[in-house]
């Protein structure tokens, strides 16, 4: 450990001289570093798992509308160049891709809603359209969770189509991202709803359900992103056994009302002064607002084991075949007698994959590689080799860092290379690209024929949903594209090369599936670690002022920049117990803020003497607002208040997103209360330098986290991995504290400790609640005494959604 800190030590004096100068000068010389043709360089290596040495393995360790886009509420950033996709005539390509867009010999990869649905004569079966919501999937396994068997179909399925393949005793609606009155949104066959079937509309589908019923769908000025409490009438069928106060996951921006609801139907949920659920007892037809399907919705089991058995009448007549034995089966008949390669990243999704083929195929049949594309963590790939011994499958590992930074999209020599952009989709799209291009380079290598190898990925369920793949859904929003999900991996696919034996499953069943693999907890239980690594951890900016794309309307009386004006709408917001605002337009602000908040929040409110100030970021992060992909700005918090007031902090972290469509994500910045509107960024770019300083952030707070040294035990410290399910460390080009109207070389730190079991939905870790306190300020104390060049450390506040588990 002492070594480890001497040798970080010895960056210190470089970081802190590191100015912006530095960092344009450093990455216009790496953009020349490398032609566009990827040559080999030098310094990758190749070693086995056997030759990590012990030293190694000890020391890795183990209600104003203020958005740009008032249709959706999502304010998406323009790209910066033609997409790749737009532009096939352009890509080179290295190995057999060259032509692989003309290959139409078909993909292996289908998945059960894209393949026929067997016509029966009798049967139980739930038939599910697919509107493009993020958690379609999700309601698939949950009816089939329940012994139901369930059949995806696109939202345009008819109902004769449905009755004509029998055996169906029920239909849900998904939700998905349109809006219900857009001139182009989606609609289903009205037919659906008089076939004589129950229906159960969800978010998108109840809105469809009370429109086509005769009511009306509008926006209001709150939108509802989170887990929120509802009042339900529990005497009615759908909600049988359920408390009249349940917290649920709602995430829209269109909404019924009391005086909206169609006559046809009665309210059986309300979220404040919406309607949050109906019925239509006699036809059984129900519709609600939020998601039962995801894990935020407490108790959304119950509400389906109601609509399927006591209202649709199924019985637990389904039984899911064995996963392991079923992975395996399609393995053997895709690969047939061809041999694969795999991808290992060292997380759960590509070491399941792994130990899937091994068993599947055999060590000599499956080639594994592990490239470090110079964004992983401290020792990452150490840790990478010494966890994949456990599969007893030889890993070859590459350096690729040079490679990867120099990378452009297109590679064209007249685009900008990875280390000179700012963009956070198109840095997703070089990454994953970009894989694939030094996967060739190794093939070659190797001397692997490309035409007897399939490339063997770790993909997820949610992957596919986030990046909008067609394998997921149709419909579904780009809410970021993952590495593994880029065009040119698309492009294997279409060509049959490409097997992912995990595309149907979410994290949790892949750790379920390790363990009946036999896989160590080391790596079953390992936190997610991006694909892209750091790269994307790390908010780029290439102005020091850009532009601030919040919009307000004219507010008569409000006089400042909208920056400012926006701050002090969100501070009247967050400070209701100061006193009556004569400004009417910050009067409301304030009462609506004490409406939003639940009881137990407005009592804290109400009793709340301190002050605490709201800075809006001029960055902006993804999220996830309605089932649509947001790209909007983030607020932080601070208040001189101590103990820190962490739960009315969390309360108005929920209520901000609701208020104002143009902020996505809500922190909490640790020191003295800042004063003063953050107008400038830090010059920052995806540098060696810079990534050493997020790694020795990463590397301190996840010590903390783990309780690994024995200053952490004797302070009383625990091991919270069990607790905090990914711990995200984010590098933001903000200098909270600049002292000077120059440039600066400083960043700050987000922790974001989150707490999740499906990885689609999640709430921000609370300290005192889901961590110790302590465990967080050791965190903060760590990074600001051993990582050179930090203003601040923040603490993300933000659930999942209105914010995205990371930031990019």
């Amino acid at each position: 450990m002492n070594a480890q800190i001497s040798k970080y030590s010895l960056l210190s004096s470089e970081l802190i001289s590191f100015s912006r100068c530095t960092q344009v000068k450093i990455g216009a010389r790496q953009s020349k570093r490398l032609s566009r043709n990827l040559p080999s360089e030098r310094a990758k290596r190749t070693r086995a798992v056997s030759k990590v040495s012990e030293h190694t393995m000890k020391r890795s360790g183990s209600m104003l509308d203020v958005s740009e886009d008032s249709q959706h509420s999502t304010n998406k950033a323009p790209p910066t160049k033609k997409a790749l996709e737009d532009s096939r005539e352009n890509v080179s390509m290295n190995g057999n891709l060259s032509n692989l867009h003309k290959d139409s010999s078909g993909s292996h990869v289908n998945i059960v809603e894209n393949l026929p649905v067997e016509k029966v004569d009798s049967g139980e079966r739930v038939a599910i359209l697919d509107f493009g919501a993020q958690y379609g999937k999700v309601i698939d396994r949950r009816v089939r969770e329940l012994n139901v068997q369930s059949e995806m179909f696109p939202l345009n399925t008819t109902a004769k189509t449905l009755l004509g393949l029998g055996g169906f005793k029920a239909i849900i609606i998904s939700g998905g991202p349109n809006s219900v009155y857009a001139e182009d949104a989606p609609t289903v066959d009205p037919e659906i709803f008089s076939c004589g079937l129950p229906v159960l509309g969800i978010c998108y589908g109840f809105q469809l359900m009370n429109k086509i019923g005769g009511g009306t769908v509008s926006r209001e000025q709150i939108r509802e992103d989170g887990a929120c409490e509802i009042k339900i009438d529990n005497q009615a069928d759908l909600f049988q056994g359920l408390a009249e106060r349940e917290i649920v996951l709602l995430t829209h921006g269109d909404s019924v009302t009391n005086s909206t609801i169609s006559p046809n139907f009665k309210a059986i949920a309300w979220s404040e002064h919406l309607v949050a659920g109906i019925c239509d007892v006699q036809r059984k037809l129900y519709g609600v607002q939020f998601h039962p399907e995801v894990d935020l919705t407490k108790n959304g089991n119950k509400i389906f084991e109601n609509f399927l058995f006591p209202i649709s009448g199924c019985t637990k007549s389904f039984t899911i075949e064995n996963r392991e034995q079923s992975c395996i089966k399609e393995i053997r008949s895709i690969i047939g007698d061809k041999k694969v390669l795999v991808m290992v990243s060292g997380g759960v999704d590509s070491a399941v994959c792994a130990a899937l083929l091994n068993r599947a195929l055999g060590p000599g049949r499956v080639t594994a590689v592990h490239i470090d594309n110079g964004f992983m963590r401290h020792l990452e790939s150490d840790a990478v080799e010494m966890s994949l011994k456990a599969l007893d499958l030889p890993v070859h590992r590459y350096d690729y860092g040079t490679t990867f930074r120099s990378s452009s999209e297109h590679m064209l020599p007249e685009e900008k290379a990875l280390d000179e952009i700012d963009d956070p989709e198109l840095k997703r799209k070089i990454i994953g690209n970009t894989f694939i291009r030094v996967k060739d380079l190794i093939m070659n290598e190797l001397k692997i024929n490309h035409n007897d190898y399939f490339l063997a990925q770790g993909t997820l369920r949610p992957d596919l949903i986030e990046s909008a793949s067609e394998l997921a859904s149709g419909h579904a929003d780009t809410i970021k594209t993952h590495h593994n999900d880029t065009y040119l991996v698309r492009e294997l696919r279409k060509a049959g090369k490409v097997i992912e034996p995990l595309k149907d499953f979410h994290k949790d069943e892949v750790r379920v599936l390790g363990k009946d693999l036999g896989l160590p907890d080391a790596i079953v239980q390992r936190h997610p670690f991006p694909g892209p690594g750091l790269a994307i951890r790390i908010l780029c900016a290439s102005q020091r002022r850009p532009e601030f794309i919040l919009k307000l309307p004219n507010l008569p009386g409000c006089y400042g920049s909208t920056q400012e004006v926006t701050e002090k709408l969100i501070s009247a917001a967050i400070n209701p117990s100061q006193g009556i605002y004569e400004n009417e337009h910050y009067e409301q602000q304030r009462k609506t803020a004490v409406a939003l908040l639940s009881e137990k929040d407005r009592l804290l409110a109400n009793a709340q003497k301190h002050q605490i100030n709201a800075h809006v970021l001029p960055i902006r992060t993804v999220g996830v607002q309605g089932d649509a992909r947001s790209y909007s700005h983030a607020v932080v918090l601070s208040t001189e208040e101590r103990p820190v007031p962490w739960k009315l902090l969390f309360a108005y972290a929920g209520v901000i997103p609701k208020m104002f469509h143009g902020i996505n994500r809500v922190c909490y910045a640790f020191g003295e209360k800042i004063d003063r509107s953050i107008e400038d960024l830090t010059l920052t770019f995806l540098v060696p330098q810079t990534v050493k300083k997020l790694q020795m952030a990463d590397y301190f707070a996840n010590e903390v986290l783990y309780a690994r040294k024995n200053e952490h035990r004797e302070q009383g410290l625990e091991n919270v991995e069990r607790h905090i399910q990914q711990m995200p460390v984010v590098l933001l080009p903000v200098d909270f504290d600049r002292e000077s109207e120059s440039g600066s070389y400083k960043h700050s730190i987000v922790l974001r400790p989150f707490v999740t079991s499906d990885f689609m939905t999640g709430q921000a870790a609370i300290p005192g609640e889901h961590l110790a306190e302590a465990t967080v300020l050791e965190m903060v104390r760590a990074i600001k005494n051993n990582v050179p060049g930090i203003s601040r450390v923040l603490l993300d506040m933000t659930c999942k959604p209105p914010g995205t588990t990371e930031w990019e």
